[in-house]
């Protein structure tokens, strides 16, 4: 249950979406009874059926930033970079005329403590320092930095996906981010959300089901493997989150009523059991998020939850093992495969319940 292999399985790589569906709602729904390991197969538009009216659904509406950024070295050598905690961005005391952020950088060398990197519209960039394979950049413009990222960066998507970022041929600065978005931060969609319509939300409000946003600015540590044969040794990444006081007050008042939580992706559950307390409750506000849920985990807040299907050996597959067994998990995603379920970030998705 704790060894890394313990969470392989074979994916063909054929399976691995590299397009969205058309229609966001009309994606394949992998319906998992957690409990019983019973699988039901329906279309993403029919989780209607399964959340009643005062049930609540909880969304991440943290925003993907065009992070992905292409420059050159001094030397004319060509360089990219990916800002890692824009969130940083959002605090009032951010100098946003020079700001100062963490970066990694793909280049054909380490570059050193106090080199430029170029970019178009007057960019540049000053190396400050380096740790651990993460660059302290400070960027230098005459104009404002957000508005200069967005005409030249890229959304920064998964490695499996591929993409020539030298053509804008593809429509992933709309794709790769959910209906909901709205709060600038995240280097990686809340891919769960990546489904819903604004449609399908209108039905479900007129249901009577609670829609309530929480954000969660997903970050690198997403894609970062666990390296370690004992996952408990495995130290999880820390992610800016944001709770307010109503969306904490709204989901309590459900516990209470004993209505059920939906969680729309692994951020919301981390986030909402990370501020969990002993009597089922949450605490709204803000900070970091470093819970790492593996099986032996005790949910206290959700009660169903709506995910895609995760990379092999990953953090992810882990969490949705602890909530779900990881017999079940496993033995849905074997028959998701022989069913040709498309997998990952644009993938079909899976309600556990």
């Amino acid at each position: 249950m704790f060894l890394i292999n313990d969470y392989n399985y074979e994916i063909p790589e054929a399976l691995i979406s590299q397009h969205p569906e058309k229609n966001r709602d009309q994606c394949r729904l992998l319906a998992l009874n957690k409990n019983t390991g019973k699988i039901t197969h329906l279309v993403f538009n029919q989780l209607y059926d399964y959340i009643c009216p005062n049930d609540v659904l909880v969304i991440n509406n943290t925003e993907v930033i065009p992070g992905r950024l292409f420059g050159e070295k001094e030397t004319g050598g060509k360089i990219e970079i990916l800002i890692l905690n824009y969130a940083d961005t959002q605090k009032s005391d951010f100098d946003f005329n020079n700001p100062v952020l963490k970066c990694l950088i793909k280049a054909s060398k380490k570059i050193k403590d106090g080199k430029y990197i170029f970019f178009a519209h007057n960019l540049k960039g000053k190396i400050l320092n380096s740790k651990d394979g993460i660059y302290t950049i400070q960027f230098i413009c005459k104009n404002c930095f957000e508005t200069i990222l967005y005409k030249i960066g890229n959304i920064p998507l998964p490695p499996y996906i591929k993409r020539n970022y030298n053509k804008n041929t593809e429509n992933d600065n709309l794709n790769y981010q959910t209906v909901f978005a709205s709060q600038k931060g995240a280097i990686a969609a809340p891919t769960a959300g990546l489904h819903f319509t604004d449609n399908l939300l209108n039905k479900f409000k007129k249901k009577g089901v609670q829609i309530v946003p929480i954000t969660l600015h997903v970050g690198y540590g997403t894609f970062s493997p666990v390296r370690t044969q004992d996952i408990r040794k495995h130290k999880i990444h820390s992610e800016s989150y944001c709770v307010s006081k109503s969306a904490a007050e709204t989901i309590n008042n459900a516990k209470n009523r004993g209505n059920k939580i939906f969680a729309v992706g692994t951020t919301t559950v981390r986030t909402l059991e990370f501020l969990s307390q002993k009597n089922n409750r949450i605490e709204h506000g803000s900070g970091n998020c470093d819970l790492f849920i593996y099986p032996g985990y005790n949910f206290k807040i959700i009660d169903a939850m709506i995910t895609n299907f995760h990379l092999p050996k990953s953090t992810l597959i882990m969490l949705v093992s602890a909530f779900a067994k990881k017999e079940n998990i496993l033995n849905a995603y074997k028959e998701a495969v022989n069913l040709k379920y498309n997998f990952f970030s644009y993938g079909d998705c899976m309600l556990i319940i």
